[in-house]
């Protein structure tokens, strides 16, 4: 059982699993500007975590742009994981909260589930 009163359980906000493309737009090892494709895996209101064939490496910035409604988002990788798949698992982070960029609604932060 996860305790909520102890703070190292506690997230900046909820986590949603959800697949959708993004384009992302990033340096490449020669300092070229790129364009890729990624398709997310979770998202939350301060970032997500994303699988994309590019090479990317901690602390980088990137554009996202959420194909769906052109939006676009600066942010930066926090974390990278290779996967079975040959790609990477990235981790990334917006560089301000931004809820609304995900097709979405998370719920209050005061929502608390109680066990039946």
């Amino acid at each position: 059982m996860v305790s909520l009163s102890n703070p190292t359980n506690r997230r900046r906000s909820e986590r949603v699993m959800l697949r959708m493309r993004l384009s992302v737009i990033a340096e490449d090892t020669a300092r070229k500007r790129q364009q890729y494709e990624a398709m997310t895996q979770v998202v939350n209101a301060h970032g997500g975590l994303m699988k994309i064939q590019a090479e990317l490496h901690v602390g980088q910035p990137m554009l996202l742009i959420n194909l769906q409604n052109k939006v676009d988002q600066k942010c930066r990788v926090v974390r990278i994981d290779d996967t079975a798949e040959g790609d990477f698992a990235v981790a990334f982070e917006f560089d301000a909260p931004n809820p609304k960029f995900w097709p979405v609604v998370f719920p209050p932060e005061d929502w608390v589930a109680v066990p039946a």
